[in-house]
């Protein structure tokens, strides 16, 4: 040990003498400059984040560019021309009407059916209530055509409803030729877009307190009073972000109305297939497009302010 300490000291005095002996303007020795490897390894991050937006350009960008752009088509007598001849259309006006209609009116069909199904599901006990939460999951993943068969095996011109009505009364037809009107349509949607509403309302339910639940009845509170003053509170904020994300998809539903063969009912989406497809003017069928994009786009960003709200 002594040896050690012997040999040791002799080192730190000459790093001591070497100290006093450096040059007065000399400063301590500076850590040496990065190696290139290390300065390159910003550069990655800009060249991975070159091909996605290459790709969202492309794919998105420019085809949304082209469909403004021929909605500002000159040769109509004005930038503005095509949109101030489509918008002062009675076809237009119509389908818009008939569009913000049939989304209001499905908004409130989901969120009255969609908050008493939550309801049952959350708390009423029953066997399988987890099957039911899980299908709901997996009804989300349907597409939209699919509902409106169903309906239609169930409520069309030749369906088991029609059918039995007449294998029971021995009439000529059924009763139910509701389907190709708009409220077929509005019957169609709802049924499709429930889940919508029902599984964010799931998921604040299961953050509930259930002492309050159990507190309220305790005091002598019926079920009625317990969800109006309990439940619906908490629930509020699912129900404005579920009821966001409905409309928004209601305003921009093809396929049911195209599946439910309701010919008089025209939405903005049927107005832009039956502009560009059956009549080729495609001008005015971007115009349109375009003002279903500003609305949906518009509404897509109340959605996103309700759901950071929300805690969605």
């Amino acid at each position: 040990m002594a040896e050690a300490t012997g040999l040791a000291a002799p080192a730190a005095a000459d790093d001591d003498q070497a100290t006093l002996h450096a040059p007065a303007g000399a400063s301590a020795p500076s850590s040496p400059p990065p190696a290139p490897a290390a300065r390159g390894r910003r550069l990655p991050r800009v060249v991975w984040a070159l091909p996605p937006v290459a790709v969202l350009g492309v794919v998105l960008l420019y085809p949304l560019a082209l469909v403004v752009q021929q909605s500002l088509a000159p040769d109509r007598g004005g930038a503005f021309s095509g949109y101030t001849a489509v918008l002062g259309s009675a076809a237009f006006r119509e389908a818009l009407g008939t569009t913000v209609w049939l989304a209001a009116g499905a908004t409130v069909g989901c969120l009255l059916l969609g908050f008493v199904l939550a309801l049952i599901i959350a708390f009423v006990p029953f066997p399988g209530a987890r099957a039911v939460a899980k299908f709901i999951d997996v009804f989300l993943s349907f597409p939209s055509f699919l509902i409106t068969l169903a309906l239609l095996f169930i409520y069309g011109t030749v369906g088991m409803a029609n059918g039995v009505w007449t294998d029971v009364t021995g009439a000529s037809e059924g009763p139910f030729h509701f389907l190709t009107t708009p409220w077929g349509v509005l019957l169609a949607e709802i049924t499709y877009f429930t889940p919508f509403v029902v599984r964010p309302l799931l998921a604040a339910f299961s953050q509930l307190d259930t002492a309050q639940l159990e507190v309220a009845s305790s005091l002598g509170a019926g079920p009625a009073r317990v969800i109006r003053r309990v439940i619906l509170p908490e629930a509020l904020p699912a129900l404005a972000a579920g009821g966001s994300l409905v409309l928004v998809m209601c305003l921009n539903e093809f396929g049911i109305v195209l599946f439910t063969g309701a010919k008089d009912v025209t939405t903005l989406p049927m107005l832009v297939y039956g502009k560009a497809i059956l009549e080729s003017d495609y001008p005015a069928a971007c115009v349109v497009a375009v003002v279903n994009i500003v609305i949906s786009v518009g509404l897509f960003g109340l959605y996103r302010v309700v759901s950071k709200r929300a805690g969605a």
